[in-house]
């Protein structure tokens, strides 16, 4: 099994923090790690770079991590803070002249066609983005040779999907996973979850419900991204997350 890099090129929920005109003590820190881009990784080994999500902040989450080359882009899900920064692939289409595959459900697909309509019209503008829709399977698949599982999971009533890369699972935006998707999880080295805030939300999990989705899986090593403001200061939480558990943080690099 190859080594996987994993970079965390944004570890907030759709507002980011900090958040427009808020002025919590969070917003207003001075600690990088308080501060959080949209959700989103890149997965490099030798299948090339892959990233998870393009972000409102795709942009410049790609300048950040110094981005020559993309593979493909993986979707999880349609709402805007997992999709919106789509048009900025049009870098890579003109460097590595060739369109970019983009990995999403049907249901994603429809809204990425939707809302990039330009990109799929009959006469197409010059420099728009140029993109190959491919359709995830029900079961495992694999890009240039890596294996990745795909994980079905419901935020509030959307379906999600997760990805599993060897031993490294990222699910973002849940709220439940059926027990047979626990399944797919189960026997990964690190597992990443969203864990919105401490108060119960609609379509999130709370810090404690994802940590005891990390107990029961027996998850080694839990990372909790997709967090908001109202969590609290990254350090003053660290401080009271049990042992293999951490809060992730932009720019956190990982290796499995």
């Amino acid at each position: 099994m190859s080594i996987i890099n994993v970079t965390f090129l944004g570890t907030g929920t759709s507002q980011g923090v900090p958040v427009i005109a808020c002025p919590c003590e969070v917003c207003a820190s001075l600690n990088p790690k308080d501060n959080r881009l949209r959700s989103s990784i890149l997965v490099q080994s030798e299948a090339g770079n892959i990233v998870v999500d393009t972000t409102p902040d795709f942009r410049y989450q790609m300048l950040r991590a110094h981005m020559k080359h993309l593979e493909c882009v993986l979707v999880t899900h349609s709402h805007k803070d997992h999709i919106a920064g789509m048009d900025d692939i049009r870098a890579f289409n003109y460097f590595q002249n060739r369109p970019i595959d983009i990995y999403a459900s049907d249901f994603t697909q429809n809204v990425i066609i939707r809302e990039f309509s330009y990109a799929f019209a009959d006469f197409k503008y010059p420099g728009i983005p140029e993109i190959n829709l491919r359709t995830i399977p029900d079961e495992p698949f694999e890009i240039n040779g890596l294996h990745i599982t795909p994980i079905n999971v419901m935020h509030h009533k959307m379906p999600v999907t997760g990805f599993r890369f060897g031993d490294f699972t990222y699910i973002t935006d849940a709220n439940y996973i059926a027990p047979e998707e626990k399944e797919k999880i189960r026997g990964s080295k690190v597992l990443v979850l969203n864990a919105l805030r401490h108060e119960k939300h609609i379509s999130h999990f709370t810090l404690n419900e994802a940590i005891e989705i990390g107990r029961e899986l027996e998850v080694p090593q839990l990372y909790l991204t997709h967090i908001s403001h109202q969590l609290g200061m990254h350090d003053e939480v660290s401080k009271e997350l049990p042992e293999g558990v951490a809060l992730a943080f932009d720019g956190l690099q990982i290796e499995i």
